[in-house]
């Protein structure tokens, strides 16, 4: 039973964040957008450098590692560039191209 409330609990939360991410993405200004997977990034970054004090492995386990927990991080960035609002042509640029 305890098992089941972890779940909902993480799922609540996991939604929680996306609403808040696509919420922050719509908004005029593009910065809040990008907190959130600059927080993923971040740490996602530092990880594979504590990995290697930890165990020392090669160039391939560090960059898999990486790429690993940057997965977060790219599905943010998708979800940012697809719930931006999309520019609104401006009318003087719309009336010059009426006018040819």
């Amino acid at each position: 039973m305890f098992g089941i409330v972890n779940i909902i609990i993480t799922l609540v939360i996991l939604v929680g964040v996306l609403i808040l991410h696509i919420f922050l993405s719509r908004m005029k200004s593009p910065i809040p957008g990008l907190i959130l997977p600059l927080l993923s990034f971040l740490p996602a970054t530092a990880f594979p450098f504590l990995m290697i004090l930890r165990s020392p492995g090669g160039f391939g386990s560090l960059l898999l590692t990486w790429l690993l927990a940057n997965i977060p991080t790219l599905i943010l960035l998708a979800i940012y560039f697809c719930c931006r609002p999309k520019k609104a042509e401006d009318p003087i640029t719309k009336m010059n191209i009426q006018d040819l």
